[in-house]
This record gives C-alpha cells, sequence and structure tokens, in this order.
C-alpha cells in the first residue's frame, strides 16, 4: 500500500489526513494518509527512510522553508516562492530523490480570482512565513501589488501593524491573514489591523479555516467588507499536490 503523509507542528488542526484517506477510500486508491507530528526538521530523514512506501508529503507551519535544504530539486515557483508545500519522493535504484513543490500559490490564486475586483489592485499580507510568501507571489500573479504586515520592521518592504494608517487602509483594499492568530483553539484573537477602517470595498481573506469564521473574518463583515476562509484553499492545493505526486 502507498503511504502519503503531513509533516509540521503542531497537526491537530489539519484536515489533510481527513481529505486525501477520503479520497482514496472514495475512488478506491490502494493508499494511506498519516499525519508525522515532528518537533524538528531533522526528523524528516528518518521518516522517508522508516516508511518505505512513501510517495509524497505535504509541509505544513513551521516547515514550509527549513525543509528546502533537505530537498535535491525545486520546482520553479518553489524556487521564486523560497517555500515549500508538497514534496515527492520518487524511490529508483535505491537512490531517494526528494523534488519540491509549492502548491499553495495554486490554491490561493484559483479560490481568490473570482472575488477580485477592477479597485483590488493594493493588498497586505499579514505575517512573513512560507505560506505569506506563496500568497505574495500569487498576488503578483494576479497583477496586485502587495505589502508584508509584520509585528516587528526587518526591512523597507514590511510595515508594523501601527503603521496602518487610514491612508494605507483606504489603498490596500486586500487583506490577506496568513498567521496563526484565530485558529481554534484561540478563537478569540484576530490580527491587530484597525477595523474601523474597512469599508464594503475591502476584501478580508484568511488561510485560516478551523473556525470556519474567524474574528478577523467577523469583525471584516461588521464593516460591510467580503471576506473569505482558507477552506477552499485548502482543497485546492490538495488536488495539486495529488498532481505533483502522481506525475
Amino acid at each position: 500500500m502507498d503511504k502519503y503523509g503531513l509533516i509540521g507542528f503542531p497537526l491537530k488542526h489539519s484536515l489533510s489526513k481527513v481529505y486525501f484517506n477520503s479520497k482514496f477510500a472514495s475512488e478506491g486508491i490502494d493508499a494511506e494518509y498519516v499525519n508525522f507530528e515532528i518537533a524538528s526538521i531533522k526528523e524528516l530523514k528518518s521518516i522517508i527512510n522508516n516508511n518505505p512506501q512513501l510517495k509524497g508529503l505535504n509541509v505544513t507551519i513551521p516547515y514550509k522553508e527549513q525543509v528546502i535544504p533537505y530537498l535535491n530539486k525545486l520546482s520553479e515557483n518553489a524556487h521564486l516562492i523560497g517555500a515549500v508545500n508538497v514534496i515527492k519522493i520518487d524511490r529508483k535504484k535505491k537512490k531517494i530523490k526528494l523534488t519540491g513543490f509549492n502548491s499553495d500559490i495554486i490554491g490561493f490564486k484559483q479560490s481568490i480570482e473570482p472575488l477580485l475586483q477592477p479597485h483590488h489592485r493594493h493588498a497586505l499580507i499579514l505575517g512573513t512565513g512560507g505560506s505569506a510568501k506563496a500568497i505574495f507571489y500569487g498576488l503578483q500573479q494576479l497583477g496586485l501589488t502587495a505589502t508584508y504586515v509584520s509585528r516587528q520592521k526587518s526591512s523597507d518592504q514590511i510595515l508594523t501593524y501601527s503603521e496602518l494608517s487610514q491612508e494605507v487602509m483606504e489603498t490596500h483594499t486586500v487583506v490577506i491573514n496568513c498567521t496563526p492568530v484565530g485558529m481554534w483553539p484561540k478563537v478569540d484573537d484576530c490580527p491587530a489591523i484597525p477595523y474601523q477602517l474597512l469599508t464594503d470595498k475591502h476584501l478580508l481573506y484568511d488561510l485560516l479555516y478551523n473556525p470556519d469564521e474567524t474574528l478577523f473574518m467577523k469583525k471584516g463583515e461588521e464593516q460591510g467588507a467580503g471576506v473569505k476562509n482558507g477552506l477552499e484553499m485548502l482543497l485546492l492545493q490538495a488536488f495539486a499536490a495529488w498532481n505533483f505526486w502522481e506525475k
């Protein structure tokens, strides 16, 4: 039986295992999907060596960037973004080859594109991790400019939350939450943006999907903004991941 899995920490919130095992059962695919909750990316080698049936992995927080030095090859998108969320494992002639892909950018673009309006030209990306980098290039490919927002200022390309003035919020009408703030069980938390400056011209997109409606989304709705969670993106990127594994 083929095996696929997910590496990250923690993994209790992830729906990938449920999605893929349901897919395998419904489509008669002789495979299983398991979670590998690891405390260090250094454990990747033992996971691959100890699971000879393992054909592919998904990668989630906090390893999307840390995993890159362990790979033999990167796809064009993964190289551009600097983050990997899919690994294809080839075992030929007793040699193991690991290729990294990024399906986050595919799932995100397909999910948000139908929601974009002509006035959606500039975006704020909350967070600077691996997912945020995929979102940055996804927005760029859709014709939007994007600016990162973080708690600390580390470069001129990053704004802090205290710098989100009325002028910034008026011009940046798309706001993407790429942080874990607001994820279950801490559902009473939300990113510290000035929600009172949001309007019906704004679109708030949360990569989180547990809970279905985060406080970030609720506060946006109260101001008339359009909102969407990350469940569809998860499903679309999972579909793209399967295509990478089956190539």
